[in-house]
C-alpha cells in the first residue's frame, strides 16, 4: 500500500477544495512545481494530479504546469485526472511524462472509450469513481449520475485497468477520517485494486484502512492533511512498509 500525495491545481495554482465545492477553494501554494518537489523530497513514492479546472471544462487547462512537474521528477510516477475526455488528450499527458491516467466523467459516459484506452495504453489507465451516498458523481463533482459506484466499476474488471481511484465526496477535503466501510465494500466487490481517497486526517486513519490492504486496497491519497501538517509523508509509508496488521 502507498501514500500518494495530492496536487490539485486550478487556475494554475495548488488549491484543495471541500467536497468538491469550487467556491470552497484553499490556495496552499502559488506553485504546484514547488509543492511536487517538496512531497518528493518528502518520500512520496506517487504523485496524484488533478487538473481542477480540466475536470470542471472537459479539457485540458494546466497541461503546461503538469508537464513540467513530469518531466521535472521523472523518477517518480505520476498519475493525472481532471478534462480527460479522448485520445488526443491522454497521448498529450502521455507524451507529458504522465505513468497513469484517470478517467473520470468519459468512464461513466462511455465505458468504451476505457477499453481503447487501455488497449492504448496498456497498465497505464485508472478509473476514478467520484461518489457520494454510492452514487457516482461526475464533471468535476457537479452531477450526479445515478449510477452505483459498484455496478459501474464492475464493468471495467475485464478491460485492464490498472487501478480505481475511489473518493468519498462527502469526505474529501473535510479531514473527517476515511470512508473505509464504502472503499473497502467497493474493494471486496470487484478485482481491480482500489487507492482510498478522501477524508485522511491523521495517522490514525492510515492505521485504520490499513488493516485492509489485504482486502484489496493499493493506497491511499492525502491532500488537506498534508498541506495543514497534520501528517507527514515518510511517517505514513514507513508505517505501511511495517506491515502493520489491524482489526
Amino acid at each position: 500500500m502507498k501514500i500518494i500525495p495530492a496536487i490539485d491545481i486550478q487556475n494554475g495554482k495548488c488549491v484543495r477544495l471541500k467536497q468538491g465545492d469550487f467556491s470552497q477553494e484553499t490556495i496552499f501554494h502559488e506553485n504546484p512545481l514547488e509543492m511536487a518537489k517538496r512531497w518528493v523530497d518528502e518520500g512520496a513514492k506517487r504523485l496524484h494530479i488533478v487538473d481542477l479546472d480540466g475536470a470542471r471544462l472537459g479539457k485540458p487547462i494546466n497541461i503546461e504546469i503538469i508537464s513540467k512537474i513530469c518531466k521535472g521528477f521523472s523518477g517518480v510516477p505520476v498519475q493525472i485526472g481532471g478534462g480527460i475526455r479522448d485520445l488526443s488528450t491522454a497521448q498529450k499527458y502521455v507524451d507529458c511524462g504522465a505513468s497513469f491516467l484517470i478517467i473520470g466523467t468519459k468512464a461513466v459516459e462511455d465505458s468504451n472509450f476505457v477499453k481503447i484506452l487501455c488497449k492504448t495504453f496498456k497498465g497505464m489507465i485508472i478509473v476514478g469513481i467520484d461518489a457520494k451516498n454510492g452514487e457516482v458523481a461526475t464533471e468535476g463533482w457537479k452531477f450526479n449520475s445515478k449510477l452505483d459506484a459498484i455496478a459501474l466499476s464492475k464493468k471495467f474488471e475485464d478491460f485492464g485497468v490498472a487501478e480505481i481511484v475511489y473518493t468519498d465526496i462527502e469526505k474529501d477535503g473535510m479531514m473527517k477520517g476515511i470512508n473505509i466501510e464504502a472503499t473497502v465494500n467497493l474493494a471486496n466487490e470487484i478485482e481491480i485494486p482500489v487507492i482510498a481517497s478522501g477524508g485522511v486526517s491523521n495517522i490514525e486513519d492510515i492505521k485504520k484502512i490499513s488493516a485492509y490492504k489485504t482486502n484489496g486496497i493499493s493506497g491511499v491519497i492525502i491532500g488537506r492533511a498534508l498541506y495543514e501538517e497534520k501528517i507527514k509523508i515518510q511517517e505514513a509509508q514507513e508505517f505501511l512498509n511495517n506491515n502493520y496488521v489491524g482489526n
